[in-house]
């Protein structure tokens, strides 16, 4: 008489990597129910006052820390692998089925996630003149991460990809083709996981298909971005060549005249770098009012302070102008969705941001406004004919999600 086994149950977790220039963020996902097994932050990477956080979300169990010097991403990885052995849930384990990585900028040519070999590498690199900031660090958590499980899939989930359905007539600034083209010169636009999660999130609590919504998706924290989203597809966003371009944001400056650069080279005598550092880290609300956070720039907005006041105005000018923008771009919005950090928490700028819009049929409900929860819900009263909804985002569901798709069913 033979006797059948069962075959061992396929690989089904996921660990996702976000990171930074001097920071890992990190999340471990079982993907069979979606549930998360732990997650943590390493910071100041490279600094004697380095600190790694790791919370064992499978049992309830507390947050611990451990601090002192952190040399680099290769050490920070082999430190996030020995807080999860210890937990049972170690970087060898059968379970793993892939590590899945934020890249911020993936071009023209990734338009979905994708499995890292040499040559995506080598493409990621030639992307670094577009995405010095993020891309460089990316790869450094990549090539650690190989080094580590050479043997496991790695799957890159692209900042860009969602964007990539823009077509060309809003994808392309109108500046000399050629030139353009050989500089890469478009608008890529970001926070692609986010606005790709928000949107098919959006049409789920209208209780309907993706590809029967039109959302309005306002991701809404220290950067900033809108998106035009067409049954699913995005066709169209505000971030551009780079995370600058569009919404007023933390401590950038979002769209501006771009004879301002030159302005300020001929008449205020700085440098590139300088202004780079202006517009980027200078600028924005930071810049306007010298806080970047929402909290407190309502503070002292309840104490009349007229500087926090015009940087509140000016944040709530230019949103408007998006939803306005993007509702002529759709022709027809069934939901504007408000996420991430000031999005999903401040109460005042959902409200400020929608105020005037009625007769484009938005409208928000002060007590649902008012309301804070973890789950997606809606804003609006009955009678608007457009659903205004707050959809916590997730983005490292959704780059576990698009990991899981591509190289679950291998293992």
């Amino acid at each position: 008489m033979s006797s059948t086994h069962p075959s061992p149950a396929p690989a089904s977790r996921v660990l996702v990597l976000n990171s930074g220039s001097s920071s890992v963020k990190y999340q471990l996902l079982d993907m069979r129910d979606e549930r998360r097994l732990a997650a943590g932050l390493v910071e100041r990477i490279g600094e004697q006052t380095s600190r790694l956080k790791h919370t064992p979300l499978h049992i309830g169990g507390e947050s611990r820390e451990r601090t002192g010097p952190i040399a680099d991403h290769e050490a920070a990885l082999k430190a996030v692998a020995e807080e999860l052995a210890a937990d049972g849930l170690g970087l060898d384990s059968p379970e793993l089925a892939a590590i899945g990585h934020r890249v911020v900028h993936g071009g023209k040519h990734f338009t979905a996630p994708t499995v890292i070999d040499d040559t995506v590498l080598a493409e990621i690199e030639r992307l670094i003149p577009v995405a010095p900031l993020h891309n460089p660090a990316n790869l450094t958590g990549i090539r650690t991460a190989r080094a580590l499980r050479p043997d496991l899939p790695q799957v890159a989930v692209f900042d860009t990809a969602f964007h990539t359905t823009m077509p060309e007539a809003a994808a392309r600034y109108a500046i000399d083709v050629e030139t353009a083209d050989a500089h890469r010169i478009r608008r890529y636009g970001f926070h692609g996981t986010s606005h790709a999660y928000v949107s098919r999130a959006t049409a789920k609590l209208l209780g309907k298909d993706p590809s029967e919504v039109n959302v309005i998706v306002l991701h809404l924290g220290n950067g900033a971005s809108a998106s035009a989203v067409r049954g699913g597809r995005c066709v169209d966003t505000s971030m551009g060549l780079t995370p600058l371009e569009g919404l007023v944001m933390g401590t950038r400056s979002g769209d501006m005249d771009p004879a301002v650069i030159f302005h300020l080279m001929r008449v205020g005598g700085m440098s590139a770098d300088e202004i780079d550092a202006l517009l980027n880290k200078k600028s924005g609300l930071i810049g306007l009012c010298g806080d970047n956070d929402m909290r407190e720039i309502h503070r002292r907005i309840d104490e009349g302070d007229e500087r926090a006041q015009l940087a509140f105005d000016i944040y709530i000018h230019r949103l408007k102008k998006y939803i306005g923008a993007y509702y002529a771009v759709l022709g027809r919005v069934d939901a504007v969705a408000f996420t991430a950090g000031v999005g999903e928490n401040a109460a005042p700028v959902r409200e400020a941001a929608v105020a005037g819009l009625e007769e484009l049929g938005l409208a928000v409900d002060g007590e649902l406004n008012a309301v804070r929860a973890d789950e997606p819900r809606l804003i609006s009263p009955e009678y608007a004919r457009v659903a205004v909804a707050v959809v916590p985002t997730d983005e490292e569901l959704e780059i576990a999600t698009q990991t899981y798709a591509l190289v679950g069913k291998k293992s």
